[in-house]
């Protein structure tokens, strides 16, 4: 089951391999292992990609790959998952971020006024930097750690099932 419902949600691998942010890997691109999906593959690849998907800088996907490829992970699921950070979710990320960093660091809270710009984020180190950079640090290891081992609970859940059911003469369903 999980590796059927990845499979639909992954990007195009030739999307991916044309995008012309991932043309500086050139070559890289074309290990086969990049483009597997097996276990190994989807809880590294989902690991990765959360932990990126919670930095606050431009270019996610870039960082997402440049890490995937060595590891050699699944490459679109790794960088489908940075997607998990967009302009509709990115002020409900980045200010639960703030509010982490600013708990863990018991620094009183600043006015938080989220803008999705370059400019926002450098201009705004001055006053939220510290609790805010800790804040998605903190998210970011912590969405990789349970989605790695999520993403393994259900690979091995699914396994077993798909089992059972051939010993009861039910099929693959």
């Amino acid at each position: 089951m999980p590796k059927k419902t990845i499979r639909k949600y992954l990007p195009n691998p030739e999307v991916i391999r044309q995008s012309k942010a991932l043309q500086i890997f050139g070559t890289l691109l074309h290990d086969a292992n990049l483009w597997h999906l097996n276990r190994r593959s989807a809880r590294g690849a989902i690991a990765i990609g959360l932990f990126w998907a919670w930095m606050p800088m431009p270019f996610q996907m870039v960082a997402s790959a440049a890490v995937a490829i060595p590891m050699r992970v699944n490459l679109p699921l790794a960088v489908g998952c940075v997607w998990l950070s967009n302009p509709l979710t990115m002020p409900v990320m980045f200010y639960l971020c703030y509010l982490v960093g600013s708990a863990v660091l018991a620094a009183p809270l600043e006015p938080f006024a989220f803008e999705a710009s370059i400019e926002w984020l450098v201009g705004s180190m001055a006053t939220i930097g510290k609790p805010f950079l800790l804040g998605c640090l903190l998210m970011g290891t912590t969405a990789s750690i349970v989605g790695y081992f999520l993403i393994d609970w259900l690979w091995v859940l699914s396994i077993r099932r798909a089992q059972r059911d051939r010993r009861n003469g039910n099929g693959i369903k």
